[in-house]
């Protein structure tokens, strides 16, 4: 980890959860960081985009490339509410993004630590650095809180 790890943007990204949740949105949240400063942010948007492909990583991808202008984000670290599912990783790979933080864990969609664990594949052509728990807790019970919510 290099001198800028001790930053933690979890706490933006919770907020960004939160605005999904108000949305009636799976509460996730993400934020790509390039040299400290944010450069991309989103949270998930499938339901309000009709788009099940927006979620918040991607959503966050999409805005840093744009602000960068390139596809790569090399020197790039995402920071997100909840472990990213395979198609979230396949895009974090494509990116390029060189850390992986997240705070709660997704044993049923997760595919990093969880699931496919896509980037320990062989088959995967980007490693990258990945660091988990940040936030967990309060990522957890607010996904929990929508999910029981939505059961009534």
């Amino acid at each position: 980890m290099n001198d800028e790890s001790y930053l933690s943007f979890m706490p933006q990204a919770l907020i960004l959860a939160g605005k999904a949740a108000e949305a009636g949105e799976v509460p996730v949240g993400a934020i790509v960081v390039r040299n400290g400063e944010i450069i991309g942010q989103g949270h998930n948007r499938t339901r309000i985009d009709n788009d099940p492909s927006a979620h918040a990583e991607i959503v966050a991808i999409r805005q840093a490339c744009a602000a960068v202008g390139k596809d790569r984000l090399d020197d790039c670290d995402l920071w997100v509410t909840l472990e990213p599912c395979t198609m979230c990783a396949g895009v974090i790979a494509h990116a390029r993004i060189r850390r992986l933080y997240y705070a709660a864990a997704d044993p049923k969609g997760g595919a990093v630590e969880s699931g496919v664990r896509f980037f320990s594949n062989a088959t995967c052509h980007h490693q990258l650095e990945i660091y988990s728990g940040f936030e967990e807790d309060e990522a957890a019970a607010m996904l929990r809180q929508f999910f029981s919510d939505r059961r009534g």
